[in-house]
């Protein structure tokens, strides 16, 4: 693939992480929950994962890291976050940095994302929009819920991804920087989270279930010993509504440092951005 293949394949996926309208046509899944029982206490996998989230609104808070790698046309590329999350409030920070361009330039400054219920809101999102003013898009309106379009998964709304786990098992221990983790495989069905997600993640886990390619989400998760989430690896499938070309998602999620102080404020009405948002000025084959 020559640098003008590579700089177009790395811009369109950037833009799938950005707003870039996804296909329809999912397909459901069916199974049974039971799994195999940890005999060290863990219990059954599948209710330990169906806990999960509620673990990390008991545990209020944390420091997170992101990474969404994304392949499409041979290319994969990794879009990176780090920040903090208020589990009891849903609202989060994140700072999101896009992929460098092949020559290994920065094709966009970070991205600030303010996650909170109903809405994601980002600064420097580009395509025209003025550097001082956020966007606001309404999350019950993607058609991946959120998961996937701010190039970070909400951390909250992954978690509740867990709450229709249909099959796991437990895999066994390892660590995640130095604590102690139990590790599970399995498969949730976005259909079923979305039935078992609290109010506010209900319609956009619908919009999940109906948007992606398959309700179908394969994970790796790793709870500690209190139940909370440390590591998730969950693999999503759309299709590029654009380019009609499948597109593999693996998003994956660090949490840590649990009881973080959490301060996110909201932009003010003036704050954000009322105008036309274009399509990602890097779709223009230069």
């Amino acid at each position: 693939m020559d640098g003008r293949q590579h700089r177009r394949a790395g811009r369109t996926v950037a833009a799938v992480g950005i707003l870039l309208g996804l296909g329809t046509g999912a397909a459901g899944c069916s199974g049974s929950g039971a799994a195999a029982e940890d005999v060290k206490g863990g219990g059954d996998p599948v209710t330990a994962l169906h806990r999960a989230a509620g673990a990390l609104r008991d545990a209020g808070s944390s420091k997170a890291s992101t990474s969404m790698e994304m392949a499409t046309g041979g290319t994969r590329v990794t879009i990176r976050g780090k920040g903090v999350y208020d589990y009891r409030h849903r609202l989060g920070r994140l700072t999101v940095m896009l992929p460098e361009d092949p020559a290994g330039t920065p094709e966009h400054r970070p991205i600030t994302e303010l996650l909170a219920p109903g809405a994601l809101f980002m600064k420097n999102r580009g395509a025209g929009v003025p550097a001082d003013k956020w966007v606001r898009v309404d999350t019950a309106t993607l058609s991946d819920g959120n998961l996937v379009t701010g190039g970070a998964t909400d951390p909250y709304a992954a978690a509740e991804v867990l709450r229709g786990t249909r099959q796991a098992a437990f895999v066994g221990w390892t660590e995640i920087a130095g604590t102690p983790v139990r590790h599970y495989r399995g498969t949730a069905d976005l259909g079923r989270a979305a039935r078992y997600a609290s109010a506010r993640n209900k319609a956009a886990l619908a919009a999940a279930a109906k948007g992606f390619a398959a309700a179908r989400v394969p994970f790796d998760a790793y709870l500690d010993d209190q139940g909370r989430i440390r590591k998730l690896r969950q693999r999503f499938s759309f299709v590029n509504g654009h380019e009609k070309t499948s597109v593999a998602v693996a998003s994956t999620l660090l949490l840590y440092a649990f009881g973080t102080p959490v301060d996110v404020r909201l932009p003010a009405p003036e704050d954000i951005y009322a105008g036309r948002i274009a399509e990602d000025a890097s779709r223009d084959g230069a």
